[in-house]
């Protein structure tokens, strides 16, 4: 999945754009060997001040990695969809698609990691004091669960949970495309 699929193809990038907020939308690596490089990779595309970052899905583990390693960096976070962790069914159907790619078994074990969110110990997002919203995938789905939601509302006590939606680029994305974008500008405006 690059960033034109799910954030630029479904209206996402332009509607945020047309707020008039600078809309920087990089892919991740292909294949990363950790959660270490997803936030190397990022860091470059970082404006030299204070950003709300919007991740989707797995993003979520890369935008809380990149929020505990340049707090001053990361004003506000929003987590879309999060990739739900440590469901073992998933894990057996992640772990078997990396492996079809592949990938070694030692890279596959450091991308499956974490607690609520995958690459996350549950006592490093306890530590996150920027402002957090929660957005998640309704319906829920396998990958998507409401659960993490509910647990990363109980590791984050302060963060806000906004209405949820399927996730891009699911077909039934495109009716919720308005109100996504009406809680992404109340986050970046508020």
């Amino acid at each position: 999945m690059d960033a034109d699929r799910f954030w630029a193809a479904p209206g996402i990038s332009a509607g945020i754009a047309q707020e008039g907020c600078t809309v920087l939308a990089p892919d991740r690596l292909r294949r990363p060997p950790g959660w270490d490089a997803e936030v190397e990779h990022l860091v470059p595309a970082l404006p030299g001040h204070p950003c709300t970052v919007v991740a989707g899905s797995n993003g979520c583990s890369t935008a809380v990695r990149l929020a505990l390693a340049f707090p001053d960096r990361i004003a506000k976070l929003l987590l879309a969809w999060p990739a739900t962790a440590k469901d073992p069914a998933v894990d057996s159907r992640v772990h078997a698609g990396l492996t079809g790619l592949a990938a070694p078994e030692q890279n596959i074990r450091a991308l499956l990691d974490g607690q609520t969110l995958r690459g996350v110990l549950d006592t490093q997002l306890a530590t996150l004091t920027m402002p957090i919203s929660v957005l998640p995938s309704v319906p829920e789905n396998p990958f998507h669960q409401r659960q993490t939601v509910d647990r990363l509302r109980r590791l984050l006590p302060e963060s806000e949970e906004l209405p949820g939606c399927p996730e891009p680029p699911h077909p039934d994305f495109g009716p919720h495309l308005a109100r996504f974008l009406a809680s992404v500008t109340t986050v970046l405006g508020g």
